[in-house]
């Protein structure tokens, strides 16, 4: 399997050795230790499995606004896209797009390298535009898990007729509240990203993705820098 899709099972593996040298310390240590250890890898397996899917998920975000993720596979492909923006990852490019006003502007840069996964070179874009994304969901929990003051509680939930997985963290640091699908979607997130309360809940699951999900928007300005000079 490439690199780039170990991406979350790598966090797991690394928190639950980590977990099993402090749970050492005493038997109860040990016991919530391991509990810990667990569900990070069940989430974060689920997650990896996730990337391996062809499906479309559309988010509800606070404020009335809403963002999409699709991925497929034979060609793997991605698009993220969120209120102003878009991203989409192909084998023949990395288009982001970008909306001001009326006017979309794409640019068009050569696509990432041959053993990266679309959708983590999706999420990692997403991340910056202070989105939330699954990656980001495991780093918060794996930094919970290795917390000692840490509270996690773990529950079973629905999403949209889905099963899943929430987990409700409580720390000095910062609180948040996830939930993951059966399938490995991301189900929601309630907490705060760079100080600010973020919102995202899964409205929309479909085990099909619409071929014009990885188009350009209608009417957009293309800037195709792939052949472009220095």
């Amino acid at each position: 399997m490439p690199a780039a899709s170990t991406t979350l099972r790598t966090l797991a593996v690394s928190v639950i050795a980590l977990l099993t040298v402090t749970g050492c310390q005493a038997l109860d240590d040990a016991g919530r230790a391991m509990g810990r250890a667990d569900i990070v890898n069940d989430l974060a397996a689920r997650m990896d499995r996730a990337l391996e899917l062809t499906y479309s998920a559309e988010y509800q975000m606070a404020g009335g606004q809403r963002a999409s993720f699709v991925q497929s596979q034979d060609p793997a492909r991605s698009s993220y896209t969120w209120p102003g923006g878009k991203l989409t990852v192909t084998d023949e490019a990395t288009t982001r797009c970008d909306t001001d006003g009326d006017r979309t502007v794409c640019t068009v840069e050569a696509p990432p390298a041959p053993n990266s996964k679309p959708s983590v070179v999706v999420f990692a874009e997403a991340e910056l535009q202070g989105l939330v994304t699954p990656p980001m969901v495991m780093g918060r929990l794996t930094s919970a898990a290795l917390d000692p003051d840490a509270v996690i509680t773990e529950r079973s939930s629905t999403v949209v007729g889905h099963h899943a997985t929430c987990v409700d963290v409580r720390q000095n640091a910062e609180s948040f509240t996830a939930c993951v699908t059966g399938e490995g979607t991301l189900g929601s997130f309630t907490g705060q990203l760079d100080g600010q309360p973020v919102e995202l809940a899964l409205s929309r699951y479909q085990e099909q993705v619409d071929g014009g999900a990885f188009d350009l928007p209608a009417g957009a300005d293309v800037v195709d820098r792939r052949t472009a000079g220095p």
